[in-house]
């Protein structure tokens, strides 16, 4: 089997682990998905952290964050309050070149909403379409998330198709 097949097949693999870790509201694994400083080889002792190759997200209608602190609290947030949620991942490509790998794939998200005030059961079931470019970087404990970008798809109204078709 080639390098650049196994790279492929690794870097699919930790793109996999991600949304799983979401799915499962797994922060801890999720927060070791993200590259660090030391990943970097930078010595936190003498450079901030939060300067140092930066890590940044883009999560739908959000502005970008930057920095492990703002990437993983933004994380914990969606986590706390999202009782259930499931990616559907279509149209993945993986590029890898060097140390660096570009995903782009389509989520096709199902969420929980609010449940109903007794608790019983979950509220409804909302769908999102998105669009994200995930970007890896090769480290010694394997590929590591340097950025993710996602953004909603949006979805043709009846309006649109009736316009479209008018003579």
């Amino acid at each position: 089997m080639s390098t650049a097949h196994t790279d492929v097949e690794q870097v699919e693999q930790a793109n996999t682990a991600f949304y799983e870790a979401l799915e499962q509201g797994d922060f801890e694994t999720l927060s070791t998905l993200w590259l660090t400083p030391a990943d970097l080889g930078v010595d936190e002792e003498y450079h901030d952290p939060a300067d140092t190759g930066v890590i940044s997200c883009v999560h739908p209608g959000w502005p970008v964050l930057t920095g492990r602190g703002e990437v993983l609290r933004s994380y914990a947030l969606i986590m706390a309050n999202t009782d259930y949620i499931q990616f559907f991942l279509t149209d993945v490509h993986v590029s890898v070149t060097g140390d660096t790998a570009l995903v782009t794939c389509t989520e096709n998200i199902l969420s929980g909403g609010p449940a109903p005030d007794d608790g019983t059961e979950l509220g409804p079931l909302v769908g999102q379409l998105v669009v994200a470019t995930n970007v890896f970087r090769r480290t010694a404990e394997g590929w590591k998330l340097w950025s993710h970008h996602a953004s909603p798809v949006l979805a043709e109204s009846n309006d649109d198709e009736e316009e479209d078709s008018a003579p």
